[in-house]
């Protein structure tokens, strides 16, 4: 893979902002989220990112590209001091105004992933991400030098991921069309969100697959340990074509049963400092 030079990476992200912006407007709108739901109290959060968490209460927690930080506000619900930051200022803007209305604190920062340093000098508990967060990044190895930066020693980094091979089909999961492999950025047009609503608007973004080797080599470089891996047959989301839910709150490939991987989740520890 080639990586992209300054200018070609800084329009990439140009393009995605403008994305996220538009799909922000959209999500807020849709009973995807269901932001009615949030305010009575449900959680966004889901089993799988929950058992990796373990117990927040009092934990310091940067959340990676948090979209308009639901799922940080359920952390902060959880007894979690939250710190959310995402590449939309909308979104950012979004989340501030979803904290007000729950009556929840928590600190909003809108930054790209590779520039957080200019904005945030501290480090945390554990640092977050999760469900189609890495594909919008193209390079890893940066991303990993980011996840141990702002981990205290000892910290964790949790990670809930849609497994790479979800990727490699096209729109309607009737093919392969797209490699495994991180072959380069991917530009992409499409009407409407992964949400309902907003069909009649055209969306523009550049995305990068990842396949697990990578982001293993990537945590692993910065002499981060291993705690959990684990492989999930089902997604919580109804975001692919001809998924049926089979379980609440799990959905499948109704005719592949279990047979297909869906998500994975890793748990990382970052080496505590040696004492001399």
């Amino acid at each position: 893979m080639s990586p992209l030079n300054t200018k070609a990476e800084n329009e990439a992200y140009r393009i995605n902002e403008q994305s996220w912006d538009e799909r922000t407007r959209i999500h807020l709108r849709s009973a995807f989220y269901d932001i009615d739901g949030f305010l009575k109290g449900k959680s966004s959060l889901n089993p799988p990112e929950l058992e990796l968490f373990g117990d927040l209460k009092g934990k310091k927690v940067l959340h990676l590209q948090c979209h308009f930080a639901q799922d940080s506000l359920s952390m902060v619900r959880l007894g979690a001091e939250v710190t959310g930051v995402d590449l939309s200022s909308e979104a950012i803007q979004a989340g501030k105004d979803l904290a007000e209305k729950a009556g929840l604190d928590i600190r909003l920062v809108a930054s790209n992933v590779y520039d957080l340093e200019k904005h945030i000098d501290e480090t945390f508990d554990l640092v977050f991400c999760s469900y189609g967060s890495i594909t919008w990044l193209p390079d890893l190895k940066r991303w990993g030098n980011i996840v141990e930066r702002f981990l205290r020693p000892g910290g964790r980094f949790v990670m809930v991921e849609f497994h790479p091979l979800c990727w490699m089909y096209d729109d309607d999961f009737t093919g392969i069309t797209y490699s495994y492999f991180n072959e380069g950025p991917m530009l992409f047009k499409d009407l409407g969100s992964y949400t309902d609503g907003g069909d009649d608007v055209e969306l523009e973004y550049v995305s990068w697959n990842h396949p697990i080797s990578e982001v293993m080599e990537a945590l692993l470089e910065q002499q981060m340990e291993l705690r959990t891996f684990k492989e999930y047959d089902y997604t919580p989301y109804d975001v692919f074509p001809a998924l049926k839910e089979t379980r609440p709150g799990e959905y499948r490939f109704e005719e592949l049963g279990s047979k297909w991987p869906f998500l994975y989740g890793v748990e990382f520890v970052k080496s505590k400092a040696v004492t001399p």
